[in-house]
């Protein structure tokens, strides 16, 4: 789990959240600039992250944007400010949130920090999505796209290399050659086409449809498996993600199943399948 800390009070006005039935969806919100991203939503999205970290009863985090567009990546004021001083700045606030960082240093950095994070984090992407965009959804745990959404990597194009660790995220969920095509052209693709590639867990109609099914989803994870089964699960995904040996993940999972047995957790769950009901987990 990650560190938590208390948080000042933050005036959100680039991202805003709701939480219901232990679900929290949160909203990149600039809709008058189609959610392009800013140093302000940047700060804003960690806060909400640390924030939601720390509400025990939120089991799972669905994060989208305000329609009709997901994320077009860097807003293009800011992009043109960096190129006016040959430098880049990432206008972050000094007091950064830090949501994710303390559980291993492979995790501490932007977006990377998700995969740390106790909850699963799903994407909802249900518009045009591009660079930095795209980066926050590609190191979600799960994805959801609308069919017709317009995505891409955005980068070559303004003569940028690869973004955010997009060329260590991509290839693992695609595959190089897959990867290398939407990295070194960047041209624009759609869920509907790369529905079988691995991006996606799933491709609904339109936005509102592929809301609904990342909501669907985060439901039945924060209501329907163990809450700490869940948190366990997810740190071990990406710790062996990074583990080299079999061996190793093989001791490590046994140790926590030896661990987990002895919970609350397990026995209702156990109690749950002889009585062929839904597990109520505390």
């Amino acid at each position: 789990m990650s560190e938590q800390r208390s948080l000042a009070v933050v005036d959100l006005s680039a991202v805003r959240f709701e939480i219901a039935d232990r679900v929290a969806t949160v909203w990149l919100h600039r809709p008058h600039r189609h959610n392009a991203w800013t140093g302000r939503m940047h700060s804003e999205y960690r806060w909400v992250l640390a924030h939601l970290d720390a509400l025990p009863a939120v089991r799972a985090v669905v994060v989208t944007g305000t329609p009709p567009a997901f994320c077009v990546g860097g807003d293009s004021a800011a992009l043109a400010g960096h190129a006016e001083r040959g430098a880049y700045d990432a206008g972050l606030a000094t007091d950064l949130a830090l949501p994710g960082y303390g559980v291993a240093p492979e995790f501490d950095a932007d977006f990377a920090f998700q995969f740390a994070m106790r909850f699963p984090i799903i994407a909802a992407v249900n518009g045009a999505c591009a660079g930095v965009g795209l980066a926050l959804a590609l190191f979600c745990d799960l994805r959801f796209g609308a069919a017709t959404a317009r995505l891409t990597t955005a980068a070559p194009k303004l003569g940028l290399p690869a973004e955010y660790g997009m060329s260590w995220q991509l290839p693992r969920l695609v595959g190089v050659t897959r990867a290398a095509d939407l990295l070194l052209s960047g041209r624009v693709f759609t869920p509907a086409e790369t529905i079988d590639w691995g991006i996606w867990n799933g491709v609904e109609a339109d936005g509102e449809a592929t809301l609904a099914a990342a909501q669907q989803y985060a439901l039945h994870l924060a209501t329907g498996v163990g809450p700490q089964a869940l948190a366990t699960t997810k740190a071990q995904l990406y710790r062996d993600l990074l583990h080299h040996s079999p061996a190793a993940a093989i001791r490590d999972a046994q140790q926590l199943l030896e661990r987990a047995m002895t919970t609350a957790e397990y026995r209702e769950g156990v109690a749950a399948l002889r009585a062929k009901r839904p597990p109520q987990f505390p």
